[in-house]
């Protein structure tokens, strides 16, 4: 069986931080509010006029290709995990594509919120497993402050901007993707969406004056969702592949609220030093957060290694996804 594996990570987030303190100069919030309740600390802004998602990810794979020594022409195909795409369409795929020079890839974009990326990652995994294509990257990616309420405590507190790309190929032994796990719950739509703009309610004066094109969230309902789903798929996954908590090297949650990832932990019976978390520096960047994770601490996974991604987002969407690490992340540069 050929397996996917990851052999390259990249990443961005914008220079400009918005810590707690700046928040609450316009809106009805705190340090202290915001640190307890979801372990925020700051968050990185993309406020850069005429930038957008895909500037932002020319970056990371552009990184992420010199990290491999090859060139854009190389890339077989782009997936990109998003809900803030330049466009409605066209998809933000092209975009980078044509941006990088990847003149051999098609792409398209995935939207599953918060999943995004590990939704994207499974599917990718797809297209190396068949012997289809030899190098596909996958990004996983969000400008949230493009459909954000600065008004709206109970939103614009929680989110921010950057994501990550990895480079999956054809591994030569047993290292890659080894299970994923993949659920949805369309019932869970009206918790956490943005109500206008789709064909549901097309843009229109009364949409904007209703301030209807950003985030609706009611944060106790997915809250609740999101630790139960995200901690039990994340359980999951070792129970049918017979991992013990010894097994997992390290759990990359999707960085939503640090009291959902601690859940998350306890759940597969893991100490707080396998669990790792950089919320408190970029926030909730919703599709980038994963592999934001990934280009973070690349430098402490080691080949073998087993990494257990997991992720809920609105629609509602939640997954777990063990991936076998396929190199020594410590001589990689960043």
């Amino acid at each position: 069986m050929i397996r996917a594996a990851i052999t390259a990570v990249g990443g961005y987030v914008p220079d400009f931080v918005m810590t707690n303190d700046e928040l609450a100069k316009f809106v009805d919030t705190n340090d202290e509010w915001i640190t307890s309740r979801t372990g925020i600390k700051e968050r990185r802004i993309l406020n850069i006029p005429g930038k957008a998602t895909s500037d932002m990810m020319v970056f990371a794979v552009e990184e992420l290709l010199k990290k491999r020594g090859i060139t854009a022409l190389d890339i077989d195909l782009l997936i990109v995990g998003t809900i803030t795409g330049d466009y409605i369409f066209p998809s933000t795929s092209n975009v980078i594509c044509d941006k990088i020079g990847a003149k051999n890839a098609w792409g398209y974009d995935l939207s599953a919120a918060c999943s995004g990326f590990i939704y994207a990652l499974a599917t990718g995994t797809q297209f190396i497993e068949t012997g289809r294509y030899k190098k596909v990257i996958v990004i996983g990616v969000d400008k949230m402050s493009a459909i954000l309420n600065y008004e709206d405590r109970a939103t614009c507190v929680i989110f921010g901007d950057g994501g990550g790309a990895v480079l999956l190929e054809p591994s030569e032994d047993e290292t890659g993707i080894q299970d994923f796990i993949l659920k949805s719950d369309g019932s869970g739509r009206n918790y956490l969406y943005q109500v206008a703009g789709g064909s549901f309610m097309p843009p229109s004066k009364e949409s904007v004056e209703k301030k209807l094109h950003y985030v609706h969230q009611e944060g106790q309902t997915v809250f609740k969702h999101a630790v139960v789903n995200m901690a039990e798929v994340s359980a999951e996954i070792m129970s049918k592949n017979n991992l013990t908590a010894d097994d997992v090297t390290y759990l990359l949650p999707h960085q939503a609220n640090k009291r959902i990832c601690e859940a998350t932990a306890n759940r597969m019976g893991l100490s707080s030093d396998k669990m790792l978390m950089n919320i408190e520096r970029y926030g909730n960047t919703t599709a980038g957060t994963i592999p934001l994770l990934l280009w973070d601490y690349e430098k402490l996974f080691k080949k073998g290694d087993n990494l257990i991604l997991s992720a809920f987002g609105g629609g509602f969407t939640w997954g777990s996804i063990w991936v076998k690490w396929a190199y020594d992340g410590s001589k990689t540069g960043k």
